[in-house]
């Protein structure tokens, strides 16, 4: 066992026999973004190294994945290894999904950034139910040429500099921000998340942001009603596209120039670069009233091992596999930033996003979305969006989700259910 574990191979009962074969189900929902392709390739290289050990990828739809899950915990007859979303997401799936303590040798586990997100009470210390893929960011990209034409010499870092920069983009016939659903299997419409985590950052530090869970901050304090009215500006001045809410070409309306800037994640940056070059650059949205202080870094999903799994050890076994230089090379290979501790990427892109923290000190933040209760993100998906497009007030959406917050249960709208 000692020596089995020391070259990287982990049993937890012990090796199967050499005639034995098993097949692994993993689901994902990561459509068609370079996760997807990282999976597929972090598959074929675990089976080449596990000939007895097959992994059959099923890609479930993004609109109805959890609902999925939760139904197969149920019944028993769901995969054997899942895509899951870290922080509150991992904890209120929880009774379903196995601990990695124990099951991944700790050295390992120690290998991996971010752990504390995907554990009980946040304590890394307790194990967690997650194993990251990445990295991921939810950042800001530019048009390096087109800021130049309209004679914008630095990135905006507040509000003030990013409507102007906006006016100056207008001024010259270019379509300053665009938005729209990317692709992306979660929702027809654009992901609100993006934006709404850089709002929160620009009204409150780090630490602040508990009373956004435990009800100390409401939803619809004066602050954040503010910050939303400054974010529906942008499309009421004219300064993003009008169909922010059936707008599925954003991706590729930024790539052909059409549009200056776009708030994404990490996930398509590989995209952008091939198509862009070095025209292509990351920026922090200054979605605040002073210099941005915070940038959104973050594991934000990775697998995890069924509890109804039959196959624990095979699967564990993968999980272990994430943790290697092997695993981390085909990450980096398809856009992404390992989050293994002492591997980079190769992407300057991504590396730019890496030094706002690294270099310029900015505070990494959680995404927002991961961070609070579930049923509360729920509620802001289906107003948000809207309010950007100026077809719902900003006190009426977040009094859609204070409203949600007073329905959760006691346990989970206190400082004690934040911690898990």
């Amino acid at each position: 066992m000692a020596a089995l574990m020391l070259a990287g191979t982990f049993y937890a009962a012990g090796p199967a026999s050499a005639s034995s074969k098993t097949t692994l189900t993993l689901w994902q929902n990561y459509g068609t973004e370079q996760n997807a392709v990282a999976t597929t390739n972090l598959v074929k290289a675990f089976e080449k190294l596990n000939p007895n050990i097959s992994i059959k990828v099923v890609a479930q739809p993004g609109t109805s994945y959890f609902q999925l899950l939760q139904s197969a915990a149920v019944s028993g007859n769901g995969p054997d290894l899942a895509v899951m979303w870290t922080g509150i997401y991992d904890l209120q799936y929880s009774s379903y999904l196995v601990n990695l303590k124990g099951n991944v040798p700790a050295a390992d586990l120690a290998k991996m950034e971010g752990l504390q997100w995907e554990a009980p009470n946040f304590d890394a210390s307790k194990g967690a139910y997650v194993m990251p893929l990445e990295t991921q960011f939810y950042i800001g990209f530019y048009n390096k040429n087109l800021f130049a034409k309209a004679g914008i010499k630095t990135v905006p870092t507040d509000w003030t500099q990013l409507l102007a920069d906006c006016k100056l983009l207008k001024a010259i016939g270019v379509q300053p921000m665009v938005y729209g659903n990317g692709g992306q299997a979660i929702s027809t419409e654009f992901y609100p998340w993006y934006d709404m985590s850089y709002l929160m950052i620009g009204a409150h530090s780090l630490s602040s942001w508990k009373g956004l869970y435990d009800g100390a901050i409401p939803w619809t304090s004066t602050t954040n009603v503010a910050q939303l009215k400054k974010w529906a500006t942008l499309q009421k001045d004219g300064y993003t596209n009008t169909d922010v809410l059936t707008n599925t070409s954003n991706i590729q309306q930024f790539e052909k120039g059409k549009a200056a800037m776009m708030v994404d994640g990490t996930w398509d940056t590989l995209q952008y670069t091939s198509t862009m070059g070095t025209n292509v650059a990351a920026f922090v949205p200054p979605y605040s009233n002073a210099p941005i202080k915070g940038v959104v870094e973050y594991p934000g999903d990775g697998f995890s091992v069924t509890k109804y799994s039959k196959n624990k050890v095979d699967a564990f076994k993968f999980l272990d596999f994430l943790t290697t230089t092997q695993a981390g090379n085909i990450i980096n290979k398809a856009g992404l930033i390992p989050d293994i501790k002492g591997l980079s990427t190769t992407n300057p892109v991504n590396q730019e996003m890496l030094n706002f923290v690294t270099k310029g000190h900015l505070t990494a933040y959680p995404m927002m979305d991961n961070y609070i209760q579930v049923n509360v993100g729920n509620a802001a998906d289906k107003v948000l969006p809207a309010v950007l497009a100026n077809q719902q007030s900003p006190v009426s959406a977040l009094q859609n989700m204070a409203q949600a917050w007073k329905l959760l249960p006691t346990a989970q709208r206190s400082k004690k259910g934040f911690a898990g």
